[in-house]
């Protein structure tokens, strides 16, 4: 007897990963071509696929004579997609998704003042509800620019999990904590990451959250580290967030943000660093002796819009066999939470950086995009690649538009011409949360409307109050 699938989708054409194909050294002038070689598996193309979802999971990726006949085979669900590209869906590995609440209130500053004059002093306001409405927000704005997995760091998190779960979304949560707060502070933080660790049907997968070396002290990120490996947790943390920051802290410490890490044994455990763009030279041995699975996480829209001097850097993390995913980081100071354009612009910002117009090549971009950043959230054998007993979170994407066409390059076509706007259906765990662009899981008027209530109050200022001090 023959079950249905849950889902078949017919037509497409897919990206695929060789996560298993022989990798290319790489020399000097050359490897970048293809964009294949430094470190990363191949990336192509299956023209005319048909993808099978059984129990959440892709059953099957087949074309040609081995594609069964869409006729014959019995499906719940069917989606045509001629003319859509089928990718994993991508992955938003830092933001602060409650934060798109402060979408464009603190423009045009430095970090210093954006933190202590406008951003810290809000925060102080921020009720649950708030946090509620701005999670639902955030996680509409993902589903339709085809994120079906982000890693959040924010407050409020049994909130955030309680939307997650509604959505349909997956998401690495971590409460985030100060060392201003005392021990309560992390044990919250402890608490939450045990309470929600694999539940929503284990599509919430929790880390400890400590925000940074310069907010939580010494014997604090010890602490932590010990509790990540007593309990088998990932940290999710700010470090060395751009190169002012690397410097103050040689200044007052003799010691790199990074070295702080390595000395509180941070580095020995499952490390996700937010941004990194301080990461210096001399960090570099340090993260390479690093016993943990550590990752790094680059946001380049918000580095360009505060006039930080350097960027993450790709090429040398790589080197080490460190994973840079790609993020947003909140809506506060990136305006968006669109991954497409993060995918688009850490290829432009590393061609800039490199001065070398062969890095990042478009089809690293993918890779970055998917399966690098599904390994930097830790779920690098769960997702990030369209490939048999994956988890079945994938987008459709449509490149039928005037601005798509016409595609001589598949892979540049997706990273600098496609845009947030051209994903047509998003899927987590064999689930339709969007299909031809209507949201299914989540109400944005209602959540629109209920925001722009209580506004005043969120940013009201007066108080003088504000929930720590930015002084890196």
């Amino acid at each position: 007897m023959t079950y249905a699938a849950d889902l078949v989708i017919t037509g497409c054409t897919a990206l695929v990963h060789d996560e298993h194909g022989q990798e290319r050294a790489y020399e000097q002038g050359s490897g970048y071509g293809e964009g294949y070689g430094d470190g990363y598996e191949r990336i192509g193309f299956v023209e005319d696929a048909t993808i099978v979802v059984r129990g959440g999971r892709i059953e099957s990726v087949t074309t040609g004579p081995s594609r069964p006949s869409p006729v014959g085979l019995p499906a719940v669900e069917r989606i045509d997609a001629r003319g859509q590209v089928a990718m994993p869906g991508l992955v938003n590995c830092h933001t602060h998704a409650p934060m798109v609440t402060l979408r464009g209130i603190a423009e045009d500053l430095p970090i210093e003042q954006w933190f202590n004059d406008v951003v810290w002093p809000i925060e102080s306001n921020l009720q649950e509800k708030d946090v509620e409405l701005g999670a639902r927000l955030a996680c509409a704005e993902m589903i339709r620019g085809g994120v079906t997995c982000f890693a959040d760091h924010y407050f409020s998190m049994d909130t955030v999990a309680a939307v997650i779960a509604e959505s349909g979304m997956r998401a690495n949560l971590g409460q985030a904590f100060f060392s201003s707060q005392g021990a309560e502070g992390r044990e919250r933080s402890l608490d939450f990451a045990l309470r929600h660790r694999d539940t929503a049907d284990g599509r919430i997968t929790t880390s400890l959250a400590p925000h940074a070396p310069y907010t939580v002290d010494d014997a604090d990120l010890a602490a932590t580290a010990r509790l990540a490996r007593e309990h088998g947790l990932p940290v999710h943390i700010h470090a060395a967030e751009n190169r002012d920051q690397a410097e103050t802290s040689l200044a007052r410490h003799g010691r790199t943000p990074i070295e702080v890490l390595a000395g509180a044994g941070l580095l020995d455990t499952d490390l996700l660093i937010a941004h990194g763009t301080g990461i210096m030279e001399r960090d570099l041995p340090v993260l390479a002796r690093a016993t943990g699975r550590i990752a790094v996480a680059s946001a380049p829209r918000g580095y360009l819009k505060f006039a930080w001097p350097t960027t993450t850097p790709v090429r040398a993390l790589r080197e080490l066999g460190i994973p840079v995913g790609l993020a947003t980081d909140g809506a506060a100071s990136n305006n968006s939470l669109d991954v497409w354009e993060s995918m688009a612009l850490t290829a432009l910002v590393q061609k800039f950086t490199e001065a070398d117009p062969r890095r990042l090549t478009s089809r690293q971009a993918l890779h970055h995009a998917t399966l690098q950043s599904a390994r930097a959230v830790g779920l690098g054998e769960r997702i990030g690649s369209l490939a048999p007993g994956r988890r079945a979170d994938i987008i459709l994407v449509d490149l039928t538009g005037p601005h798509t066409q016409p595609v001589h390059d598949l892979a540049a076509t997706l990273v600098h011409s496609a845009r947030a706007g051209d994903v047509r259906t998003t899927i987590v765990d064999g689930r339709i949360l969007m299909r031809d662009r209507e949201l299914l899981t989540l109400d944005v008027p209602a959540v629109v409307q209920e925001m722009n209530e209580r506004m005043p109050a969120l940013i009201d200022r007066s108080h003088g109050k504000r929930i720590q001090d930015y002084d890196s």
